[in-house]
């Protein structure tokens, strides 16, 4: 958490959370909003999610994240944790005083590179407000103490839109288009993530190149979603944009208002015309998001809507673009069956991929591999989970093709996680032979990139984008069988089976160990209590609360021994890096010696975990 001085008695408190946390959607739940899980909803930002209110000050507030709307998860980074009345804990927000911090650092645009390939800019925040053509733009003096205002001459831009024919991209909240007027790279895609209100957040990744022709790095960071469908031109938006600038005392610009008078033309309706202002975020800290809130707060007094906010392709383009995207989560009904759940999960799972599938291409955030991997993971043995609900004809294949796609983005993860576990056990070192540590290093280095570049010819390979079809397909209509009425009730004891039989193998399992198991037997507990964990998770909505804390026992089971597992699997990669590096025989002595300390302490730390999660209390669902 951030805290920091706001205006009066109130403190802006940011909340963050990670992409680890395996979530779609984040909330804020604490004393100030009555545990709503409805209020403070998180906004999704790169790397995870992101949040800032301002909360008054002279007293602590207990709080919890809630993930998509049934598990809950502590801050680990809270001011400290009280019990409550459900045997976990609370985090506490301690605000009887408060500090400001070091200043954010400010957002700076990324020099437009001349190669080609990506640039990616820096997250686009904007607050989108329908304005009446007859409008007259208030004054934007003074939103925030010792800013001013400065008009910029009038822009012309002139931007041509890429999508298929049945708009995949722009029903998924995509742009691609090439835009002409203004400076920087012509070719721009736009990836949403999610936003508040009228806030519009999305990730511009700019690229060069001519534009009679889609450069190939920017179709393929949306082939997940165009698949084998071509991209066509679907609209023309010709734009007379009129900037304002805000600005702080010392100059820094906090945001950008911007009045848009847009023309447009394409083949699926008349020509037409809108206009819209946009207030664009600049600047990080409480003073840029009070300028940008007030700037919103102004523009509605004079007359301007701020309506759920969409990108400007889809609003000219009209209805055809508002239909649903490809893939679509199902919300539960209070009458929900274990059909429901089946189709919760799937769509879940698919729509995971991709999601992340743009920046595994990026490449520049190791978390998508992970979460890809995941999802793709979690998916297999959902099906699995709910296989007697499932045609196995159709299902069966489909999991085949998972384990596959899961291998090749697996290989890229692998190598991530050795080098991060590598780099920080090497600065751990009170000596090091650091000719030997640079080599291993280069070593694994080049064994990471082998690994991406396999794993970017499998995701452009046609046997990616059919599969990709064929999980789309899935998610609209899992191939269900033929059964007999699902009541709630019925469905119930459907859904507390499926979370039983991978617990029972994780059981057996584990009474199966004797007082020094091999580490390949610890390594099979792990996996089963992998399964275990997402069988809970795929049924808890269903299951209640219960489920879901079972299932973070199963997570806790599952990270002691992932840890575990990972110190076998760097001690085997170090051992064999010897034939490539001799060099390294003094600094592959000391890693490999490093690793097996730690993997004395996880052996002495799992068993307690196992007890705690073996409780028969999690279990009373």
């Amino acid at each position: 958490m951030i805290k920091s001085r706001g205006q009066g008695d109130a403190v802006s408190v940011t909340f963050t959370l990670p992409d680890a946390v395996g979530a779609s959607r984040a909330a804020v739940c604490g004393e100030w909003n009555a545990w709503s899980p409805e209020r403070d909803v998180m906004g999704r930002v790169p790397g995870g999610f992101w949040l800032t209110i301002e909360l008054p000050a002279g007293r602590a507030y207990r709080f919890r994240y809630l993930l998509d709307g049934y598990r809950w998860e502590n801050d680990w980074d809270a001011d400290r944790y009280e019990p409550n009345d459900y045997g976990s804990d609370d985090s506490v927000v301690d605000l009887t005083t408060v500090e400001d911090p070091a200043p954010l650092p400010r957002i700076e645009p990324v020099v437009p590179s001349t190669d080609g390939g990506p640039n990616v800019t820096n997250v686009e925040r904007e607050a989108k407000l329908v304005a009446p053509q007859d409008l007259e733009l208030p004054s934007m003096e003074g939103l925030v103490p010792e800013a001013r205002a400065f008009r910029l001459p009038v822009v012309l831009l002139d931007a041509t839109y890429f999508d298929t024919s049945d708009l995949r991209l722009a029903r998924s909240g995509i742009t691609l288009r090439h835009r002409d007027g203004e400076t920087g790279p012509p070719w721009t895609v736009k990836l949403p993530e999610e936003g508040q209100g009228s806030d519009l957040i999305r990730r511009e990744i700019s690229f060069d190149g001519p534009a009679d022709h889609v450069p190939d790095r920017a179709a393929d960071l949306v082939l997940a979603s165009t698949r084998t469908e071509a991209l066509q031109p679907v609209a023309r938006l010709t734009t007379t944009r009129r900037p304002i600038h805000i600005r702080d005392e010392g100059g820094r610009l906090l945001v950008e208002v911007v009045d848009d008078s847009v023309s447009v033309s394409h083949q699926l309706q008349p020509a037409s015309q809108f206009r819209e202002v946009e207030v664009e975020l600049h600047a990080s800290g409480g003073h840029g998001h009070r300028a940008l809130d007030a700037a919103v707060s102004r523009l509605v007094e004079a007359g301007c809507s701020a309506e759920s906010p969409i990108p400007k392709l889809v609003r000219a383009l009209g209805e055809a673009a508002t239909r649903p995207p490809d893939v679509v989560v199902p919300t539960f009904a209070g009458d929900a069956t274990v059909v429901d759940l089946v189709r919760h999960a799937t769509a879940r799972s698919v729509a995971q991929i991709l999601h992340h599938d743009p920046g595994v291409r990026l490449g520049d955030d190791p978390e998508d591999v992970h979460k890809l991997r995941v999802a793709a993971r979690r998916l297999r043995s959902d099906l699995h989970s709910f296989k007697l609900l499932l045609d196995p004809e159709q299902v069966d294949p489909i999991r085949a093709e998972l384990r596959w796609l899961g291998g090749v983005v697996g290989a890229v993860r692998d190598t991530d996680v050795l080098s991060a576990r590598l780099t920080d056990n090497i600065a751990a070192l009170s000596t090091v032979d650091e000719r030997g540590a640079k080599g291993i290093m280069d070593l694994l280095e080049e064994e990471a990139a082998g690994a991406r570049i396999a794993m970017m010819g499998a995701l452009r390979d046609i046997r990616y984008l059919r599969l990709l079809d064929t999980l789309v397909d899935l998610a609209a209509a899992p191939p269900f069988v033929p059964t007999r009425k699902l009541t709630t009730r019925r469905s119930r004891k459907i859904a507390v089976k499926v979370v039983e039989k991978p617990w029972r193998r994780v059981v057996h399992a584990v009474h199966g160990l004797g007082e020094d198991p091999a580490d390949a037997q610890l390594h099979e507990v792990r996996i089963l209590a992998k399964r275990s964990r997402y069988a809970a998770e795929a049924a808890a909505p269903l299951l209640g609360p219960h489920a879901a804390r079972f299932a973070s026992a199963m997570a806790e089971l599952q990270t002691v021994l992932g840890d575990h597992q990972d110190t076998v699997v760097a001690e085997l990669w170090l051992q064999g890096s010897l034939a490539a590096n001799p060099e390294g025989s003094e600094a592959v002595r000391q890693l490999i010696a490093l690793e097996q300390s730690q993997r004395v302490a996880l052996r002495a730390e799992w068993r307690s975990v196992w007890r705690k999660a073996s409780s028969k209390k999690l279990r009373s669902f």
